[in-house]
């Protein structure tokens, strides 16, 4: 009888509320294959980036630097001292013991003086000219697919539907940082006010300001375009811009992996493969009045 009655209820009731959300659509194809693209660029020209970096390994702010000129900002070296060699960091100015990370590396018994070690660098031993080759080669692939991306985007309306924040984006963008803050995500097929802004950030501020400076460091685009370098306020400016939007990238996709981690990884990784998302469970209905 309690089980009869029991069902009766639920006749009564409707059906129970899903405890699994609905799976939804969310990134297209197009998007997949960019965002694969842009991160196997990324990884590339980081990589090649820092062998490069490697080769002169010291920012400097204006249009040049020697030994005339105290304008560095970051310096990264190793010297000799009574008790060994030491690699260190020079910041503003300010110098640190980097020994083991940055400036000397490697075992004890050989150790390397290299800025980056070489398992941060593409290729990992000193060499220049392959870094340089396989930096600019992946700086096109890049360069090229953010442009089709646009285009794209603006045609399709991708960018207007899903990237660009409304009003009612801003006004909720408190909640959505106390909600990150407390690790408290909500699935839906829509991109909330945070990934909104970041994911603007990154495809319309970091990588432009990346290609520009880049092409700002080139001698051949200097004797093109020789006012490009002037407006970022000279070749070597431009290098410490580019280095600097460089590391905040890798701060993007650390935070990028740590938020796919905390939200739910095979969800979201599920989505940006398959391009299928699962949302959270529509709420129930509250029948009996309450708030």
């Amino acid at each position: 009888m309690e089980s009869h009655a029991r069902m009766l209820q639920q006749a009564n009731d409707g059906p129970a509320p899903s405890t699994h959300g609905e799976l939804v659509y969310r990134q297209t194809r197009w998007t997949r294959l960019t965002h694969w693209v842009w991160a196997l660029s990324l990884f590339f020209l980081l990589l090649s980036g820092l062998q490069i970096f490697n080769a002169h390994p010291a920012l400097y702010i204006g249009k040049q630097s020697g030994f005339g000129f105290s304008n560095d900002v970051l310096v990264i070296g190793a010297e000799n001292r009574a008790t060994g060699p030491v690699g260190y960091t020079t910041v503003l100015g300010n110098r640190f013991n980097t020994t083991g990370v940055l400036g000397l590396s490697g075992s004890t018994a050989n150790p390397s003086a290299r800025a980056f070690p070489d398992w941060a660098t593409i290729p990992s031993g000193q060499d220049l000219a392959t870094g340089r080759v396989v930096h600019f080669f992946f700086a096109w692939v890049l360069s090229g697919t953010l442009l089709v991306w646009v285009v794209a985007s603006l045609l399709n309306g991708h960018l207007r539907r899903d990237l660009a924040p409304r009003v009612e984006d801003l006004r909720r963008l408190p909640k959505d940082v106390a909600d990150h803050a407390r690790l408290r995500f909500h699935h839906s097929r829509d991109y909330n006010t945070l990934q909104k802004l970041a994911y603007g950030g990154v495809l319309f501020v970091l990588l432009p300001l990346m290609i520009v400076t880049g092409l700002a460091m080139s001698p051949s685009m200097n004797a093109a375009v020789p006012f490009l370098a002037d407006l970022l306020g000279g070749r070597q400016t431009a290098r410490t811009i580019h280095f600097v939007t460089m590391a905040l990238l890798v701060g993007f996709f650390v935070i990028h992996v740590l938020m796919i981690l905390a939200a739910g990884p095979l969800n979201e990784l599920r989505s940006i493969v398959t391009g299928w998302y699962r949302t959270d469970p529509p709420q129930a209905d509250r029948r009996d009045g309450s708030a």
